[in-house]
């Protein structure tokens, strides 16, 4: 992959992974890529390589940013379909990186018809998923590139699973690099939507939006694209209560120095959940992102 991402940043915790019982434990963080989050990797493939001007997106906030952010290094223009439940940090960053915000009640409308409204009224308009895409596949792919050139590498990785973007990546950047590491998925328990899909092997689609605490998973049902590589390639899913995903993010900020979003430590909160399930392994944890208001991440750690 070309354009400006940064590498991701590896933390090596042998404190954490003694308490868990495991051979070793490495946070692969996204909290320092670009927009801080890995949708940054997505986003400038998507951008740097569709021919229009203007993209129109549907986004919590982290694929929105980095696709403004993208848009702006490009010379493009975004708008950014948001729900007003999204982080007022994340909405603000949106804005400062020269998108246009559009935020909808998904009580009233839902993400992707205001999407199909806005295609209407901008025909000439690239309307970039989130996840379901194979450019995004493609951009984040990358991150499983990087993963199999750890040395040694890790028997497994747990990643975040909402859309489906971040996983079906990963599984690609490790088939791509040769690299036999299981991918395990890590999902909020009340918005399950990938772990039952995968239980009945087609996708289960949630009737309204999930309104877990991590926010970037609050999709309705994994993309299309993703599902045809997380059918086969995911070795399974995690469902994680809400508590724990509170206590991925306090065990973050308290052992690791590392301040996590909701989302981004959905990885760390499923290994916490199911230790048992990597006794003795090399395990990866993916550290989604780290965009969180400070008023709700001071609730959580402390």
């Amino acid at each position: 992959m070309t354009g400006p991402v940064r590498p991701t940043t590896l933390l090596d915790m042998p404190r954490l992974a003694d308490a868990l019982g495991l051979q070793s434990l490495t946070l692969a963080s996204e909290t320092f890529q670009w927009t801080g989050s890995f949708k940054f990797r997505a986003a400038y493939e998507v951008a740097s390589h569709v021919e229009q001007d203007l993209l129109i997106a549907a986004s919590s906030g982290n694929f929105g940013q980095a696709l403004a952010y993208a848009c702006s290094l490009l010379g493009k223009r975004s708008i950014v379909v948001m729900p007003q439940t999204s982080a007022a940090v994340k909405v603000k960053a949106v804005a400062d990186y020269g998108g246009t915000v559009d935020l909808i009640d998904v009580g009233v409308i839902g993400r992707s018809e205001r999407v199909a409204q806005l295609e209407r009224e901008h025909p000439e308009a690239y309307i970039a998923s989130a996840y379901d895409d194979p450019l995004v596949i493609c951009g984040n792919s990358s991150m499983g590139h990087e993963i199999g050139t750890m040395s040694p590498p890790p028997e497994v990785v747990i990643a975040p699973v909402g859309g489906g973007g971040l996983t079906s990546g990963i599984i690609q950047g490790l088939r791509e690099a040769g690299k036999a590491i299981d991918v395990v998925g890590a999902e909020p328990l009340m918005a399950n939507d990938a772990a039952r899909s995968l239980r009945a092997g087609k996708i289960v689609t949630n009737v309204t939006e999930p309104q877990t605490l991590a926010d970037g998973a609050r999709t309705v049902s994994v993309g299309r694209h993703n599902w045809e590589i997380l059918r086969t390639g995911l070795a399974s899913i995690i469902e994680v209560p809400e508590e724990k995903i509170v206590e991925g993010v306090r065990t973050l900020f308290s052992v690791a120095n590392l301040k996590a979003e909701p989302t981004g430590a959905l990885s760390l909160a499923a290994l916490l959940h199911q230790p048992e399930q990597f006794a003795g392994r090399r395990v990866c944890c993916v550290i989604s992102g780290g965009n969180v208001d400070p008023g709700l991440y001071a609730s959580l750690i402390v």
